[in-house]
Order: structure tokens, then C-alpha cells, then sequence
């Protein structure tokens, strides 16, 4: 009986999937995935649409926060750059998206690793509230510089084409987010069997050891910043294709602390946990709206009451899970996985 794991060589114990049935389960989810098109109703394929930039965005948090252990509440500024530079990149340009979306993650690349700097110096707290300045200090900007981001009016997206192939609608709009949402899972996944990857984790475990040990704090902090900022970039300009008109209430705080919710319940310092922290974070403000709509034939009270409702089930859960599961969903599912591949003999 086939009990376990025995691996036997380094190549074996990095392999993304363990076995051949896993192989076979990924294709398979994935042509599920590809097939939502064809038989989802378009307002839960605009939900669907969401989750997959938020698993964009979670994954690009992570790899800064859960792997590199650098606290960050500038994700909603991020995103705010990535999607004010593809809607500027599209209109004054005309840019197709093939082009303005990675572009929008260089540009906000760029300014991620700026905003890195003083990671060099501080951390923890201190360098959450220095993001956290940004987050200001990038609002200010996008309300003020009215001749690239509209000011308060915002901008309007054009669709963006394919020749004249036009994704205008949100059977569209799926195949290219989760186009980009596979490639950005698949690329953050084979980023930690790297050199690169394994600085990141040294930094967050111990970053003295790490330095006496040749690795480039300095390097790695700022690269770490990059990547991040490039995922969250990429994010905010699906974003704008996806809402068609942005402005600087697209962006607020709440957004990065949606996002830092995502990966705490999700599990900090994993991609999966990236994805059941996007996912259930996504559909969570969904779910308590049906819950209140199903209700307010009883309690017509409780609709006014449904933004209330959804803050504070959020804190509730975050507490929960920093009690309960402080490493996430994705810790409760490799227990149960590692459960069933070691039975009869998991005890």
C-alpha cells in the first residue's frame, strides 16, 4: 500500500506536482475554469472576473508580505498607478492592451521600489505607515495631475481590441484576466524554487543570517518591492479595462486592507493561500448581500445595514483565523491533504 512521499533526489522534492494524478487534476480544472463562459450568467462572471484580479493582486501582496516579510498597506496605491498609467497609456497613446497592461506594471514597478527604500532602514509597523504615506501621498497626486488622470473625474477606458476583435463584453474580459491570472500563479510559484525566491524567504525568517550568509539585503528587499508592485500594477490595470471608467474613489485605503485580509485568511507566505483569501474575501460582501436580500422580506432593516454587516464579519473572520488558523485556509487544506496521503497511518 502506497503510503506518503519518498523522494530521493532535490529535483523531485521541488517538483511543482507531485504525481502524475495531480498533473491530470490541473488540466482538468483548467479546461473547467476556461468553460465558465459558456454557461455562467454575466453577473456572476463579473464576480468570477473579480476574483480573478484579486488573486492577481493577493499573489503580488504575498510575495512581498508572506514571503519577504515586508508589511505593506500600499496596495490600493499600486493599483491606483497601474491603472491610471494603462488608462493614460490607452487613451493618449492608443496603446493596446497587450502592451499598456505590462507596461503598467513596470511603471508601478518602478514606483514600488522606490517606496521600498526605506525598507532598508525600518520594518515592521514603521514600514507599514511609510506605505501608508504613500497611499496619501499617491491620492494626492491623482486628484492633482488632472492632465494624465482626469483629477476627480477620472478616466474613461476605451475596450481593448485585438485588431478589431473587441473584448467588450465579460465573457471576454474572463479569458484574458484569467489568461494573465494562470501565468501570474504559474510565475510566483516557480519564483520560490529559485535563487531569487529563497532570498526573499531568508530575509523574512532571518535577514542578519541571511547577509552573513552573501545575500544581497539591499538587492533582494527592492526586488522584492518590484515584483510586488508589477503583480498589484498588472491587477490595477484589469481593473480599469474591467470598470471602464476609474477615478481616485476607485482606490481607497479599504482596498489594501481588503487585500492584507486576503492573505492572512488565506495564509500568509503561500500562493495557494493567495487564491482561498482572493476567492473568499471576493465573495464574501456577495454572500452577505444574498443572505440580506433573501431576509429583508422579514428584516427590511437589514439592507441598510449591509455595509455595517460586511466590515464586521471581515474583523470577525481576521480575528478568527489569527486565533484559530493563524497560517490560513492553505494550512487547514495541506492538513487534510497530508491526512488522507499518509492514511492509514497519518497518527
Amino acid at each position: 500500500m502506497r503510503c506518503g512521499d519518498f523522494k530521493t533526489s532535490y529535483t523531485a522534492d521541488m517538483t511543482i506536482f507531485e504525481s502524475r494524478t495531480a498533473r491530470i487534476m490541473l488540466v482538468f480544472f483548467l479546461c473547467l475554469l476556461f468553460s465558465l463562459p459558456f454557461y455562467t450568467p454575466g453577473f456572476l462572471l463579473d464576480i468570477v472576473n473579480r476574483i480573478g484580479i484579486a488573486i492577481i493582486g493577493a499573489v503580488g501582496l504575498n510575495i512581498l508580505t508572506g514571503f519577504t516579510g515586508q508589511i505593506s498597506l500600499g496596495n490600493a496605491a499600486f493599483m491606483a498607478i497601474g491603472a491610471f498609467s494603462c488608462g493614460y497609456l490607452s487613451t493618449k497613446f492608443n496603446m493596446p492592451f497587450y502592451f499598456s497592461i505590462p507596461l503598467s506594471g513596470v511603471i508601478t514597478a518602478s514606483f514600488g521600489m522606490f517606496v521600498g527604500i526605506p525598507s532598508l532602514r525600518i520594518k515592521g509597523l514603521y514600514l507599514a505607515m511609510a506605505t501608508l504615506a504613500a497611499h496619501f501621498i499617491v491620492e494626492f497626486i491623482i486628484v492633482k495631475w488632472e492632465s494624465v488622470t482626469g483629477g476627480v473625474a477620472g478616466l474613461s477606458i476605451p475596450t481593448p481590441k485585438i485588431g478589431d476583435f473587441a473584448i467588450d463584453s465579460d465573457a471576454k474580459l474572463f479569458v484574458m484576466i484569467f489568461v494573465i491570472a494562470v501565468l501570474a500563479v504559474l510565475f510566483a510559484k516557480n519564483l520560490f524554487r529559485t535563487k531569487v525566491g529563497k532570498a526573499f524567504v531568508a530575509i523574512r525568517d532571518q535577514a542578519i543570517s541571511a547577509e552573513v550568509m552573501g545575500v544581497n539585503i539591499l538587492k533582494y528587499k527592492l526586488l522584492s518591492f518590484g515584483v510586488s508592485s508589477f503583480y498589484v500594477g498588472v491587477a490595477g490595470a484589469l481593473v480599469a479595462y474591467q470598470a471602464k471608467i476609474i477615478s481616485p474613489e476607485t482606490f481607497p485605503i479599504t482596498v489594501a486592507i481588503d487585500y492584507l485580509g486576503m492573505i492572512i485568511i488565506g495564509g500568509l507566505g503561500s500562493i495557494l493561500g493567495s487564491i482561498y483569501g482572493a476567492v473568499f474575501i471576493t465573495l464574501l460582501p456577495e454572500l452577505l448581500r444574498m443572505l440580506t436580500t433573501s431576509l429583508s422580506g422579514t428584516f427590511p432593516e437589514l439592507i441598510n445595514k449591509l455595509a455595517a454587516m460586511k466590515e464586521l464579519v471581515f474583523g470577525a473572520l481576521v480575528i478568527i483565523f489569527l486565533i484559530f488558523e493563524p497560517n490560513g485556509m492553505a494550512a487547514r487544506w495541506h492538513s487534510i491533504k497530508n491526512y488522507w496521503k499518509l492514511y492509514p497511518f497519518s497518527h
